[in-house]
Protein backbone atom coordinates (compact mmCIF):
# COMPACT_ATOMS: atom_id res chain seq x y z
CA UNK A 1 0.00 0.00 0.00
CA UNK A 2 1.68 3.53 -0.78
CA UNK A 3 2.82 4.78 2.20
CA UNK A 4 0.39 8.04 2.06
CA UNK A 5 -2.71 5.70 1.21
CA UNK A 6 -1.45 3.72 4.39
CA UNK A 7 -1.31 6.71 6.87
CA UNK A 8 -5.28 8.00 5.92
CA UNK A 9 -6.16 4.40 5.98
CA UNK A 10 -4.50 3.28 9.56
CA UNK A 11 -7.50 6.37 10.49
CA UNK A 12 -9.56 5.10 8.80
CA UNK A 13 -9.36 1.93 10.66
CA UNK A 14 -9.74 3.43 14.15
CA UNK A 15 -12.83 5.09 12.50
CA UNK A 16 -14.15 1.82 11.41
CA UNK A 17 -13.74 0.06 14.37
CA UNK A 18 -16.13 2.55 16.29
CA UNK A 19 -18.59 1.20 13.70
CA UNK A 20 -18.01 -2.07 14.78
CA UNK A 21 -18.65 -1.07 18.74
CA UNK A 22 -22.15 -0.07 17.41
CA UNK A 23 -22.91 -3.65 17.95
CA UNK A 24 -21.74 -3.70 21.34
CA UNK A 25 -24.91 -1.48 21.99
CA UNK A 26 -27.65 -2.75 19.74
CA UNK A 27 -29.70 -5.80 18.95
CA UNK A 28 -30.83 -7.03 15.89
CA UNK A 29 -34.40 -6.18 17.80
CA UNK A 30 -33.36 -2.68 17.61
CA UNK A 31 -32.72 -2.07 13.96
CA UNK A 32 -36.42 -1.98 13.38
CA UNK A 33 -36.55 1.11 15.49
CA UNK A 34 -37.25 4.19 13.93
CA UNK A 35 -37.78 7.63 15.65
CA UNK A 36 -41.03 8.31 13.32
CA UNK A 37 -41.88 10.44 10.57
CA UNK A 38 -40.31 9.93 7.48
CA UNK A 39 -37.50 8.74 9.15
CA UNK A 40 -35.91 5.61 8.41
CA UNK A 41 -35.25 2.04 10.44
CA UNK A 42 -31.62 1.87 12.33
CA UNK A 43 -31.26 -1.08 9.82
CA UNK A 44 -31.57 0.88 6.89
CA UNK A 45 -29.26 3.16 8.08
CA UNK A 46 -26.56 0.53 8.71
CA UNK A 47 -27.41 -0.98 4.90
CA UNK A 48 -27.23 2.58 3.79
CA UNK A 49 -23.88 2.90 5.00
CA UNK A 50 -22.53 -0.25 3.55
CA UNK A 51 -24.00 1.07 0.56
CA UNK A 52 -21.51 3.84 1.21
CA UNK A 53 -18.44 1.89 1.69
CA UNK A 54 -19.19 -0.05 -1.34
CA UNK A 55 -18.85 2.85 -3.28
CA UNK A 56 -15.84 4.05 -2.19
CA UNK A 57 -14.30 0.72 -2.28
CA UNK A 58 -15.15 0.26 -6.11
CA UNK A 59 -13.70 3.86 -6.37
CA UNK A 60 -10.22 2.88 -5.54
CA UNK A 61 -10.32 0.84 -8.82
CA UNK A 62 -11.88 3.09 -11.50
CA UNK A 63 -10.97 6.38 -9.55
CA UNK A 64 -15.00 7.58 -10.16
CA UNK A 65 -17.18 7.42 -6.82
CA UNK A 66 -20.76 6.25 -7.53
CA UNK A 67 -23.46 5.92 -5.54
CA UNK A 68 -25.87 4.89 -7.05
CA UNK A 69 -25.44 1.05 -6.39
CA UNK A 70 -28.04 -0.21 -3.75
CA UNK A 71 -28.41 -3.54 -1.58
CA UNK A 72 -31.31 -5.70 -1.78
CA UNK A 73 -30.59 -7.98 0.87
CA UNK A 74 -32.89 -7.46 3.97
CA UNK A 75 -30.92 -9.37 5.98
CA UNK A 76 -28.95 -6.08 6.57
CA UNK A 77 -31.90 -4.07 7.58
CA UNK A 78 -32.35 -7.23 10.84
CA UNK A 79 -29.36 -8.82 11.37
CA UNK A 80 -26.27 -7.26 13.39
CA UNK A 81 -24.55 -10.39 12.83
CA UNK A 82 -24.91 -10.14 8.81
CA UNK A 83 -23.68 -6.39 9.22
CA UNK A 84 -20.82 -7.09 10.80
CA UNK A 85 -20.17 -9.82 8.40
CA UNK A 86 -20.86 -7.64 5.67
CA UNK A 87 -18.62 -4.45 7.15
CA UNK A 88 -15.78 -7.32 7.13
CA UNK A 89 -15.87 -7.59 3.88
CA UNK A 90 -16.02 -4.20 2.67
CA UNK A 91 -13.02 -3.32 5.18
CA UNK A 92 -11.60 -5.95 3.44
CA UNK A 93 -12.55 -4.95 -0.09
CA UNK A 94 -11.83 -1.25 0.45
CA UNK A 95 -7.98 -2.52 2.00
CA UNK A 96 -7.44 -5.25 -1.17
CA UNK A 97 -8.12 -1.57 -4.02
CA UNK A 98 -6.26 0.39 -1.66
CA UNK A 99 -3.20 -1.99 -1.68
CA UNK A 100 -3.19 -2.04 -5.87
CA UNK A 101 -2.38 1.87 -5.72
CA UNK A 102 0.64 2.45 -6.89
CA UNK A 103 3.49 5.48 -7.00
CA UNK A 104 1.88 6.60 -11.01
CA UNK A 105 -1.88 6.32 -9.47
CA UNK A 106 -1.09 8.57 -6.78
CA UNK A 107 1.17 10.91 -9.06
CA UNK A 108 -1.18 10.90 -11.56
CA UNK A 109 -4.69 10.29 -10.92
CA UNK A 110 -7.43 12.25 -9.49
CA UNK A 111 -10.75 10.81 -7.48
CA UNK A 112 -13.78 11.87 -9.78
CA UNK A 113 -16.49 12.58 -7.14
CA UNK A 114 -18.69 14.00 -9.68
CA UNK A 115 -18.19 17.10 -10.73
CA UNK A 116 -15.38 17.83 -8.85
CA UNK A 117 -11.60 15.87 -8.56
CA UNK A 118 -9.76 15.36 -5.11
CA UNK A 119 -6.44 13.47 -4.45
CA UNK A 120 -6.83 10.02 -3.64
CA UNK A 121 -5.80 9.97 -0.09
CA UNK A 122 -8.45 13.08 0.17
CA UNK A 123 -11.22 10.80 -1.13
CA UNK A 124 -10.40 8.18 2.18
CA UNK A 125 -11.15 11.54 4.11
CA UNK A 126 -14.43 12.21 3.24
CA UNK A 127 -14.75 8.80 3.81
CA UNK A 128 -13.85 9.30 7.43
CA UNK A 129 -16.35 12.14 7.12
CA UNK A 130 -19.49 9.98 6.15
CA UNK A 131 -18.82 7.73 8.66
CA UNK A 132 -18.99 10.71 11.37
CA UNK A 133 -22.54 11.70 9.65
CA UNK A 134 -23.37 7.89 10.51
CA UNK A 135 -21.76 8.29 13.62
CA UNK A 136 -24.07 11.45 14.37
CA UNK A 137 -27.58 10.23 12.95
CA UNK A 138 -27.08 6.87 15.09
CA UNK A 139 -26.23 8.54 18.19
CA UNK A 140 -29.67 10.46 17.60
CA UNK A 141 -30.80 6.89 17.45
CA UNK A 142 -29.59 5.48 20.20
CA UNK A 143 -30.45 8.60 22.76
CA UNK A 144 -34.51 7.67 21.41
CA UNK A 145 -34.22 4.09 22.11
CA UNK A 146 -32.63 4.58 25.86
CA UNK A 147 -29.93 2.91 25.00
CA UNK A 148 -26.34 4.50 26.63
CA UNK A 149 -23.65 3.56 24.91
CA UNK A 150 -19.93 3.16 26.71
CA UNK A 151 -16.59 2.57 26.27
CA UNK A 152 -15.21 3.97 22.82
CA UNK A 153 -18.48 5.31 21.52
CA UNK A 154 -19.32 7.38 24.45
CA UNK A 155 -15.70 8.54 24.13
CA UNK A 156 -15.99 9.79 20.73
CA UNK A 157 -19.25 10.18 19.97
CA UNK A 158 -20.92 11.18 23.53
Amino acid sequence: MHPEIARFWELNRMYTGLRDKLFDHITDADLAFTPGGNNPTLGWLCRELGEVQQAYAQSFHNFKVDFSWRSDDDRYLRSTAALREWYAQLDAELEAALGSITDVDMRDKQMDRDGYEVELPISLDIFREALLIFYGKVSVYMKAMGVQPQGMWKDWIG
